[in-house]
Formats: C-alpha cells, sequence, structure tokens
C-alpha cells in the first residue's frame, strides 16, 4: 500500500509554498503536509495548478533501495498570475516557504509584500529552500523594491535561509506528461534551517532541523555533498557514466568523491571547530557516499555536472572548498583533480546537447584555453597569487587529456 500523509490530521494552519517543483513538493510541500498543514502552493505552471486542483493531492515516488509511493492529500494550487489570490493566502498563512531559485526571487516577494500588507501586522516566517548563500539578504531588497512594500509599516516577517541535502533527479518526458504532479525523490527528508531567523514559534514539522550555528551547515552542505557530487559527475563523465550511481562503481569517480569530501570535510572542522567531532564528519561522508551510489534514483551525470560557470565561481562548490581547504593547511590533492575534470566536462542531456552554458564555456576554452577559463569563471590569478595551484590544476588537465 502507498504511503499517505492523512488529511484528517490537518490543523487549522495554511503554509503557502512558492514554487510547486521538485523540491516544492517532494520536500517542503510533503513535510508540512505530514506536519498537519494545508499547503497552498503558488505556481506559474497553469496544468500543473490545475492538475494540483483538480485532484487535491499528488504521488511522490520514493526511489529508494525500499521504494515507496506517498500520496500528500488535502492541497491545493494558486496561480501566479492571479496577485489577488496570492495575496489574501498570503493574508491568512500561518507559515511560507520559497523553492523557486534565485532569479525568480525578486518576483516571488512582490507577490509576498502584497499579501504582508493584508496581515495587519501579524508577523509570518517564510522559509527559503534556496540554497542559496545570502538569500535572507536577497530577498528583502527585493521585497523592498515591490511597488507594494511600505518602508514605515516595518512589517514583521522572518526571513528564513535553509540547507537542503534531497536529492531528486530529472524525470523522463514522458513520465512528465503522464501526470504533471507526480515527483520523484529519494528517501532523504530533511531541512536544515537558521534557527536564529525565526521571530514567530519555531513549528514542529518532523524533517525541519534548526541550527544555531547555521552557516556551518550552509558550508557543509555545498564544500561536502555538492563538491563530492560533482567530482563524481566530472569523472564518470570522463569514463562515459550516464548515471550517477554507475559513476560510483568507477574507482576514479569514487576516489575523487570520498577524497575531495574528506579534505573539504577537514576544512570544514578546521573552520568550525566543535560543530562536529571527525567521526561525525566521516559518517556524514559514508552517507553521502552510499546516497550517490542510490541506482533506483536514477539521478544522471549530466544534471549533477551541468552548468560549469556557477560551479566554477569562487565562492561555488569547487572553488570555494578549494579556497577552504588551502586556509585551513590541508592538501587539496583530490579537489585540484576534481577542478581540472571539471573543465573538461561536455555531457550532454536527454536532448543529445549540451546545456547552453556550458556550451558557451566549451567555446571559451576552445578560443582561449583552460587557463583563461579559471581566470574568468573562477578569478584565479593564474599569473600571481594563485599561479602555484593554477599549475597544479593545469597538471592534471593534461594528465586527464586535455590540451591546454
Amino acid at each position: 500500500m502507498p504511503g499517505c500523509f492523512d488529511p484528517e490530521r490537518r490543523q487549522v494552519a495554511d503554509f503557502v509554498q512558492f514554487g510547486a517543483g521538485n523540491i516544492g513538493r517532494s520536500l517542503a510541500g510533503a513535510l508540512m503536509s505530514r506536519a498537519g498543514y494545508n499547503v497552498i502552493f503558488v505556481d506559474l505552471d497553469r496544468r500543473l495548478v490545475d492538475a494540483l486542483n483538480t485532484a487535491g493531492s499528488y504521488r511522490i515516488v520514493v526511489k529508494d533501495e525500499c521504494p515507496e509511493e506517498i500520496v500528500v492529500s488535502g492541497v491545493r494550487a494558486v496561480g501566479a498570475w492571479d496577485r489577488q489570490a496570492v495575496a489574501r493566502s498570503v493574508a491568512d498563512a500561518d507559515f511560507a516557504g520559497t523553492a523557486v531559485g534565485p532569479r525568480a526571487l525578486e518576483a516571488v516577494a512582490d507577490l509576498f509584500a502584497e499579501g504582508l500588507r493584508l496581515r495587519n501586522g501579524r508577523p509570518i516566517d517564510l522559509l527559503l529552500c534556496e540554497n542559496q548563500r545570502g538569500a535572507a539578504s536577497l530577498f528583502r531588497a527585493c521585497l523592498r523594491k515591490s511597488p507594494a512594500w511600505d518602508a514605515s509599516a516595518d512589517w514583521p516577517v522572518g526571513l528564513v535561509e535553509t540547507s537542503i541535502g534531497k536529492m531528486v533527479p530529472i524525470m523522463p518526458a514522458d513520465v512528465r506528461e503522464a501526470d504533471p504532479t507526480l515527483v520523484w525523490a529519494e528517501a532523504y527528508n530533511r531541512i536544515i534551517a537558521d534557527r536564529e531567523a525565526f521571530i514567530t514559534p519555531i513549528p514542529d514539522v518532523d524533517g525541519l532541523v534548526t541550527k544555531s550555528n547555521f552557516s556551518a551547515y550552509v558550508d557543509r552542505k555545498l564544500y561536502v555533498h555538492n563538491l563530492g557530487h560533482a567530482a563524481c559527475a566530472y569523472f564518470g563523465a570522463l569514463h562515459g557514466a550516464d548515471a550517477i550511481w554507475e559513476s560510483m562503481e568507477i574507482p576514479d569517480a569514487r576516489d575523487a568523491a570520498r577524497g575531495s569530501m574528506n579534505e573539504s570535510g577537514n576544512g570544514l572542522l578546521s573552520r568550525y571547530p566543535g560543530e562536529w567531532s571527525r567521526g561525525e564528519m566521516l559518517a556524514h561522508i559514508e552517507d553521502l557516499l552510499k546516497r550517490f551510489r542510490n541506482r533506483a534514483l536514477g539521478d544522471t551525470v549530466f544534471r549533477v555536472g551541468r552548468d560549469l560557470p556557477r560551479k566554477l565561481r569562487p565562492d561555488d562548490r569547487l572553488i570555494g572548498s578549494l579556497r577552504m581547504q588551502l586556509a585551513a593547511g590541508v592538501d587539496p590533492a583530490w579537489t585540484v583533480r576534481a577542478v581540472a575534470a571539471a573543465l573538461l566536462f561536455r555531457k550532454p542531456g536527454e536532448d543529445g546537447r549540451l546545456f547552453p552554458q556550458d556550451a558557451s564555456f566549451v567555446d571559451f576554452i576552445a578560443e582561449n584555453g583552460p587557463a583563461a577559463a579559471l581566470c574568468k569563471f573562477a578569478r584565479m590569478d593564474v599569473d600571481r597569487a594563485d599561479a602555484e595551484i593554477c599549475r597544479r590544476i593545469m597538471d592534471v588537465y593534461r594528465e586527464l587529456g586535455g590540451i591546454s
């Protein structure tokens, strides 16, 4: 029998979720529904909004060693184009969240501000499920740019940043077409949130884990989970793997994932002394490696590795971790290899094409060379301050088959 979030447990409390995408449905909406909230999704996808309202529910297929189907019942959706309906939903809400991506936050903030005007000063917390550094500051700036914002009102809103580690694969087009409400996901079901950012009592939601030293967990997600995942994808791609689980069966890819995560874990233990023991960090890494090996999830090398200009940014998983390790006195040998492998990433999607940003990245390297890419995208000083580490990256790049 499929699992079910029982609508009879529902309390008189509304949770408004901006973004009914993969994380919105498989994680935020699911956890809040199970905790008893009435879940109202806000989304731009008319077909998805109509389907959610017609069914009043959706299915989550858990892709894991013990597959499961979960039905989340008693939900509804509001079209983001219906500004009045969105504002009324925010006005009545007890809690809210976003999972839309940083580029859509300004549009969400504008809608949210209109709802805040109708709350008559009642406080509300907004869970920012964006995996974006500084998401709270970004959203607050967007709120203040909204025509609906009243600077004199000083509306009480808690902007709560989160760290999201749930892995959701790209679903085949035919599966998405058959049921737009269906979502695949792994069994991991946790939102780590900034405890100090709440302005209302923290809700009792199983799976919502709050931390006072929140920045430590943001860094752990980016510099351990995301770094190891990327290293696995880039080395898997070099060996022709299509799925992450296939990459994990290739010694080079598996060793690169474990090695880079261990290096980054050591850097984090130095940066945040006392937050975790070495044993806790190693256990976290081993759990991630087990999740990467999940065949049922079917996560792709393309999805995990794509968007090189973003993933090679100076504060992102590769270069940000590299610099943290160097600052902590950790030798980043495996992370250097991951950066070099990223420069060689050429994996197409199911349509046979590179991700658009990656196609531009490849063209840049073809015209200017890999060292110039480190300078432009990673902001590395290849000739002076970063000359030695860049030399190491270029040595591995040539070893792996690149031509500089």
